[in-house]
């Protein structure tokens, strides 16, 4: 990261509602650096990957990307995952202070 970059990051999350939809975006952002992280180390490129998944190159840019409008299935995500080596956990992971009470009943 240039230090240009570093300013200019701390002067935007310096404002409450940047930071705040940074924050709400940590999840997914947490999830594409772990997707791009197993390609990278299974050394496989996308269009390698897409062929052992069975799929285009571009659909594996797609998963990548992390847009939201093109959000993988749990099985797409499964072979994908298998394709490297991998396997997909999902775990629901119970958010601190919050009750059924507190945010209302689903």
């Amino acid at each position: 990261m240039t230090s240009t970059f570093k300013q200019f990051k701390a002067r935007a999350l310096a404002r409450p509602d940047v930071r705040k939809a940074y924050d709400e975006l940590a999840e997914e952002f947490s999830f594409i650096d772990e997707v791009l992280k197993a390609r990278a180390a299974s050394g496989l490129t996308q269009a390698e990957l897409a062929a052992r998944v069975g799929t285009t190159q571009s659909a594996i840019a797609r998963l990548e990307s992390g847009t939201p409008k093109h959000s993988p299935s749990i099985v797409t995500l499964q072979r994908y995952a298998r394709a490297m080596g991998h396997r997909v956990e999902i775990r629901l992971v119970k958010e601190r202070g919050l009750t059924a009470r507190s945010k209302g009943r689903a």
